[in-house]
């Protein structure tokens, strides 16, 4: 089932790519035309990525997976912070911190001094430090909230990558491929695809453009997500009508042995 169409691709400018000269060689299959200097993305293409990449994202939703999605592009922040947020999945937006995936526990440690830096204001420790090192410890608590609250909750490398722009987020693309988590990636035509595992060829510059991609990705995460908790309830309700069952049976079968031993007592 189509989650997107060319009209809408269209609309939004998903098939303009990059000025001929700074194009990527590699890109040649995604590329439909040239006009005015400028490779034209076949779109057709990119509605069959768009479908390919939201049945996977479906289905790893589904099976609990995190999706770590990353767009550090200043016009695109507002954006991927919106949709992403709304399915729960962790998101960087900010500067890539380098090691984040090969350094993972390090970066956990820095989530974890987030949280006891909350326990310790709450409950009164800090009460008695000066002005100064509460201003202190308030500016850390707030440079590690921009750059690491969209990421508390991911306790766990994430299951896959999700990349807008892989020439600007190469670093996290070479972190993912070193450990083999699979990435998904809108790849314009003047970045190179070849390690990517899910390619969707497509403007990765323009907001309209990277708002239609990443609302199909994520209405199907949000299906996923949402089959999850029916599948889960099914078997919370399974697991509530097998005790049940086994009690109704416990107290049938006096009652069949009481009729089987009436005859008894008649003859």
């Amino acid at each position: 089932m189509s989650r997107t169409n060319f009209e809408q691709l269209l609309e939004a400018g998903c098939h303009f790519g990059h000025l001929r000269r700074k194009w990527n060689p590699a890109m040649a299959p995604y590329i439909f035309m040239e006009r005015n200097g400028i490779h034209i993305i076949d779109l057709n293409q990119t509605v069959s990525a768009i479908d390919q990449a939201a049945e996977v994202l479906k289905k790893m939703a589904r099976d609990g997976k995190k999706i770590l999605f990353v767009g550090t592009k200043k016009q695109l922040k507002d954006i991927v912070a919106e949709k992403v947020s709304a399915v729960g999945m962790p998101y960087v937006i900010e500067r890539w911190p380098g090691g984040m995936l090969t350094n993972f526990p390090t970066i956990r440690k820095a989530v974890k001094k987030m949280a006891t830096i909350d326990k310790l204001t709450n409950d009164g420790t800090y009460s008695n430090l000066s002005k100064r090192e509460i201003l202190q410890i308030t500016r850390q608590r707030a440079k590690l909230e921009k750059n690491l609250g969209s990421i508390a909750d991911l306790s766990r490398l994430p299951a896959a990558l999700f990349v807008i722009d892989v020439l600007k987020e190469n670093i996290a693309v070479r972190e993912a491929v070193r450990l083999g988590i699979p990435v998904f990636a809108i790849v314009d035509t003047n970045s190179d695809p070849s390690n990517i595992d899910y390619v969707i060829p497509a403007n990765d510059d323009a907001t309209k453009s990277v708002d239609v991609i990443l609302t199909a990705c994520c209405s199907a995460i949000a299906e996923g997500l949402e089959e999850r908790k029916a599948e889960r309830g099914d078997e919370s309700d399974e697991k509530q009508e097998k005790p049940r069952r086994e009690r109704v049976r416990k107290v049938a079968k006096p009652v069949e042995s009481i009729e089987e031993a009436a005859p008894a007592q008649e003859a």
